[in-house]
């Protein structure tokens, strides 16, 4: 998961490969507070491993459930309707789909609860659900603004609620609220209870979900339209004792988009499909109608470019809610004007989503209108489209679906800042997009500069506050003259073929900052001043760099690279969007060496290093093939007197003067 304060995706031009969905959030937080409530143990296979279901098991964990994972696998003791813990303190983000359900099903359990969420949490309304629940005689108390969380909530005895009459609660705010209810009114179904929706119910995809899932828990709900839903007396929570989560279809919007807007041989998303239980699912009947291509089977979907530009398309959104906007960011690309309807209840979720999306379509360039309930986006033309840095306002759905625009006709990259919300559902996302999306052009920035100048470690925490990969190339010629030495060869002409050979197939591999040789940790081996000098022999061998340059040059991946080397802006990424070359006194790097080496109980003298250090320098540079040098357009960094955070902010400086971003 990518947790930088921004990420820059560059101009994508393709997309194509297979992709494998997380598990629905939606049927995630239900599955798991049904297993709560039911007798027994319920083993949970592909749940969501997100910060939405990692709050409601933390929560489940506080009231007293058993709750087992491995690897793919959650077990779940359930509570049996009686709670083993009489009174907590639950914090539960931002997670509508824990603070709704849990909210109706401690105020029947019986205990004295608070529940309390991110600021945000604490703006989106709650407060139909819990006129609805003091209709039946809960006891719940605002904490701050009346109608919306943090709650304390009372105990009340099952045989004091008033259930003689339907209980009435408004569906055209929230499809949450008649959830919550659904799911938690069986603890009290001493009788037939009746819920009576008041307005027009919103997000009915998302009740059929609720639905479909109680029978799977025993609960068979008789529901006369969308009006009346009656849990008949004597409903039980009963564990199916085993259950699969499937993917997630809002999840499989970014991709069926990825399919329908790119050049390439087409996306394929598994995990979900024709026989989803999910209403999002019915955002590829919208995709086709936009032009894309689509094949599906009961649990996968492939989804090509077809009809280009995409059709433009007026459509009431309301039953998938979530889906659409990705459809607001498909629109850009459209014939023209394209409008979403019936969408209020984006004003209610993680951020007012309507604002959100019109605010941030226009930074790109486009001619938005939008209302109470509505969306419309008027194309660009390949000309219009501007560079944009995106605001994601802590809203998982505006990262993912605006990472969409970065495959504009105008070859601009996109900023989206706070990347790392993602993590509320996706917290592979942008990972995931990297596999199937083929970019313009990878950005890279070279380090290039002489033995114990520092490049490694400012390389190293450049690429962290970026996001991007890393490569330390001095590390491939380290890890081939140690390949070297242990086949008895030397660094010589007459050993030159078979050295290359040996750098040609080195089963080389990198695991959280080791470097594993055909699995051996050789990170300690290759460190050492021997080993140093022996990288430096091998990389003077004009057959020994041709042979590592295309495995250098393989670590150009997305979202990009910083390469740190003696040759990587001269010869290896020439084409490399910033190139900075390090220098300090032979006298400065001499002391940070014999720093560096005393510290590890290694015995030395700082005039022996930097005579060492000096005859390096000399055969380095004056070496025939890629002599040490700085490019011709590279920014010289003498980082003598700075800290490595002072190197860190200068080089990030530069990187942002060659972007087109306004600073973040």
């Amino acid at each position: 998961m990518f947790s930088t304060p921004f990420l820059d995706i560059p101009p994508l031009a393709a997309a194509a490969g297979t992709v494998r969905l997380p598990g629905s959030k939606s049927i995630s937080n239900r599955v798991l507070l049904l297993a709560a409530l039911a007798s027994g143990t319920t083993t949970v296979r592909d749940l969501l491993d997100s910060d939405d279901t990692r709050v409601m098991l933390d929560a489940l964990a506080a009231l007293g459930c058993g709750i087992d994972r491995s690897d793919n696998t959650l077990r779940i003791e359930g509570l049996g309707g009686k709670l083993r813990t009489p009174e907590a303190s639950l914090f539960l983000g931002n997670a509508g789909t824990a603070m709704r359900p849990l909210t109706a099903a401690l105020a029947l359990l019986g205990g004295e609860f608070e529940l309390r969420g991110v600021p945000r949490m604490h703006e989106r309304p709650i407060g139909d659900l819990v006129d609805a629940l003091t209709q039946l005689g809960c006891h719940i108390d605002y904490l701050g603004n009346p109608g919306y969380p943090p709650l304390r909530i009372h105990p009340v005895a099952l045989d004091s609620l008033q259930l003689d009459a339907p209980i009435r609660v408004r569906g055209d705010v929230s499809s949450q609220f008649l959830t919550a209810l659904l799911l938690a009114l069986p603890l009290a179904a001493r009788r037939d209870i009746v819920i009576e929706v008041v307005g027009e119910l919103i997000s009915k995809p998302y009740i059929e979900i609720t639905l479909n899932l109680l029978a799977r828990f025993g609960i068979v709900v008789k529901r006369d339209g969308w009006q009346r839903f009656t849990i008949p007396a004597g409903s039980e929570y009963r564990s199916p004792g085993e259950i699969h989560v499937e993917a997630d279809a809002s999840s499989a919007s970014y991709f069926i988009a990825f399919g329908a807007i790119a050049h390439g041989s087409g996306i394929r998303i598994e995990g979900v499909g024709a026989d989803s239980i999910q209403g999002d699912i019915r955002f590829v009947e919208a995709a086709r109608q936009m032009g894309a291509r689509v094949e599906s089977g009961p649990n996968w979907l492939e989804i090509s470019r077809g009809i280009w530009p995409l059709k433009s398309i007026d459509i009431d959104a309301n039953h998938i809610p979530d889906a659409a906007m990705t459809l607001a960011v498909m629109a850009l690309y459209a014939d023209g004007p394209s409008t979403l309807r019936n969408i209020a209840s984006w004003r209610v979720k993680e951020t007012d989503r309507i604002d959100a999306m019109a605010n941030e379509l226009r930074k790109l360039g486009a001619t938005v209108e939008d209302g109470p309930d509505f969306i419309r986006v008027h194309p660009l033309a390949p000309a219009d489209w501007r560079a944009a840095s995106i605001r994601t306002y802590d809203d998982h759905r505006v990262a993912m679906c605006f990472s969409l625009a970065a495959f504009n006709p105008a070859g601009v990259a996109v900023r989206i800042l706070d990347p790392h919300c993602v993590a509320k559902t996706f917290p592979d996302y942008f990972e995931t997009l990297f596999s199937v999306a083929r970019a313009v052009e990878v950005p890279v920035i070279c380090i290039d500069g002489p033995t114990a100048s520092g490049k490694g470690t400012l390389t190293v925490e450049v690429a962290r506050r970026l996001g991007y990969h890393y490569l330390d190339s001095g590390s491939l010629y380290r890890v081939t003259g140690l390949a070297m030495r242990r086949s008895g060869l030397d660094a010589t002409a007459e050993h030159e073929a078979r050295i290359a050979e040996l750098a040609r197939t080195l089963p080389l591999g990198f695991s959280e900052g080791s470097v594993l040789l055909a699995g051996e940790d050789v990170s300690d081996a290759i460190r050492s001043e021997a080993a140093g000098m022996d990288a430096s022999r091998v990389s003077a061998l004009p057959a020994v760099r041709t042979a590592l340059l295309a495995l250098q040059r393989s670590f150009r991946r997305l979202p990009g690279l910083v390469a740190d080397g003696r040759d990587m802006g001269t010869v290896v990424f020439p084409d490399a969007k910033l190139k900075v070359f390090l220098t300090a006194s032979a006298a400065h790097r001499a002391e940070r060496r014999y720093k560096q080496l005393i510290s590890k109980g290694i015995s030395t003298t700082i005039d022996t290093l930097r005579a060492d250090l000096e005859a390096r320098d000399l055969r380095d540079s004056s070496r025939s093939v890629a002599p040490l040098k700085p490019a011709p357009d590279a920014r010289l960094l003498d980082n003598s007197f700075l800290s490595v955070e002072q190197s860190v902010e200068q080089v990030l400086d530069w990187w942002q003067q060659v972007q087109p971003f306004e600073s973040s």
